[in-house]
């Protein structure tokens, strides 16, 4: 089995940072770098890339909804049009930067509030599409397994990499379950650790509600941005590489 370990990164304004993106880039294969809505500027998103590349690591495009305020984490109401645009626009505000150092996007996540909804909703699954298909269709999305946005690549003729959320609590409908939900957010690093051992071992993961589904990945996230971060993703790489499963980046498995 082959898997990528891909974190949020660059998630920062200014002087603020949110993670530890020094510590966490060796542990990881892929890097989800903020686009400059949610998080990021020009000079944090010029850090991120170079230091993706000084450690050997994939740059993706972690975009969002324009809302600094609430960190991505808040819907935004635009039409499909507008969202296509925005998208669009972060694509290409990335790409300035992986080209000043000779590297390419290989991934797009969308992050929170746009991830959620392009997950459930087909129209906003279908925007996302539309402009990652125009900007370089040799571009993968990462999805979850099932979800409108894998749907919606499919049918695009667009090819994606299923995702899997380590430290998220899933609904049995392969969703995420709301951060308003008691238990959505997994923070005891046995649990983790738990749920990692039975992906690998059986391809499932046991839901909020306490059913079980499917659950086939080729990418697990370690959110940065959780307290413990940099230790969890040493822990999950080690246990990645005791069970005999090979770490290599998303453009590896293509």
């Amino acid at each position: 089995m082959r898997i990528d370990i891909n974190a949020d990164l660059g998630e920062g304004f200014g002087p603020y940072s949110i993670a530890d993106d020094e510590a966490l880039m060796p542990l990881i294969t892929s890097a989800n770098i903020a686009c400059g809505y949610h998080a990021g500027d020009p000079m944090i998103m010029d850090r991120t890339v170079r230091l993706a590349k000084e450690n050997g690591v994939d740059i993706g495009a972690h975009v969002s909804f324009p809302d600094r305020m609430g960190f991505g984490r808040r819907v935004i109401q635009m039409d499909a049009s507008e969202i296509e645009k925005h998208v669009l626009y972060q694509l290409g505000a990335l790409d300035a930067f992986a080209r000043a150092t000779g590297q390419r996007i290989w991934h797009v996540n969308p992050h929170g509030a746009l991830g959620n909804l392009a997950s459930a909703d087909a129209k906003t699954a279908e925007a996302l599409v539309s402009a990652v298909r125009q900007f370089d269709p040799e571009i993968r999305l990462l999805v979850l397994p099932g979800s409108a946005l894998e749907k919606a690549a499919k049918e695009a003729g667009l090819p994606c990499w299923r995702l899997f959320l380590v430290d998220r609590a899933y609904t049995k409908d392969g969703q995420l379950a709301p951060r308003s939900l008691p238990g959505a957010v997994i923070k005891d690093e046995a649990a983790v650790l738990a749920r990692l051992l039975k992906l690998l071992r059986e391809h499932v993961v046991e839901t909020i509600d306490g059913e079980t589904i499917d659950m086939p990945a080729h990418s697990i996230l370690v959110h940065s941005d959780t307290p413990g971060a940099v230790a969890l993703a040493r822990t999950i790489r080690k246990a990645l590489e005791q069970s005999g499963t090979s770490i290599v980046p998303l453009s590896a498995q293509v």
